[in-house]
């Protein structure tokens, strides 16, 4: 079991969905297997057709169950884990002394990052964020590092949390005195909604050290 929330929070927004399809898949795949499994000798020998009957009614409830599947993950799934990973990120920390953290408000932060981190929040180009805690009795200081662009949203179109960065372009690139654009493209998985979203990139003169 993972107790490092930050650790937790990582193997979930990357492993948790592919791993809860793949047993969703096999216990759809057990399902037809079994029922597919439990014909009587006496329909093996005196009514054979109803072997062909058998087959097609378990493949039809396999196919059924798949799109049920798909549905559920792909669809419905992405709601309760931004809950989750919302949840998880906000958990409070301890600190090795065993005292319980306070997470920094983004004013407070940026006293604690370096040019790098700071540089890394202000790119509108696969954009990271930083949380940062402090241990306000020892001054015990952790930094995390998320990935912004990992996340689904909400489709305009459909309300399912479905819509996901399809493509970044950058159309300006900022100078020392002059703003760069950067255009975001979303498409959403489920009903294939698309939207452009324009984000103005800082002057380099402002994100590099």
């Amino acid at each position: 079991q993972i107790k490092d929330p930050k650790e937790k929070y990582d193997y979930v927004s990357t492993h948790e969905i592919r791993y809860f399809w793949f047993a969703f898949l096999s216990v759809v795949i057990a399902g037809c297997i079994f029922l597919n499994s439990i014909a009587t000798e006496l329909v093996a020998s005196r009514y054979v057709w109803l072997i062909y009957v058998r087959a097609v009614s378990t493949g039809i409830l396999g196919i059924l169950a798949y799109l049920f599947t798909n549905s559920t993950i792909n669809v419905y799934y992405p709601r309760y884990l931004m809950k989750r990973l919302d949840r998880i990120r906000n958990k409070p920390r301890i600190s090795p002394q065993g005292n319980k953290m306070r997470k920094l408000s983004e004013e407070e932060e940026d006293a604690h990052l370096d040019d790098t981190m700071i540089a890394e929040e202000e790119s509108a180009v696969h954009s990271v964020d930083y949380d940062v805690w402090i241990d306000e009795k020892t001054g015990h200081k952790k930094i995390e590092k998320y990935f912004d662009y990992l996340h689904t949203e909400e489709c305009a179109d459909c309300g399912y949390y479905t819509l996901k960065i399809d493509l970044e372009e950058i159309m300006k690139s900022p100078t020392q005195n002059e703003k760069g654009l950067l255009h975001k493209h979303y498409k959403c998985s489920f009903c294939g909604h698309r939207e452009l979203k324009e984000v103005v990139i800082a002057e380099l003169s402002s994100n590099v050290a």
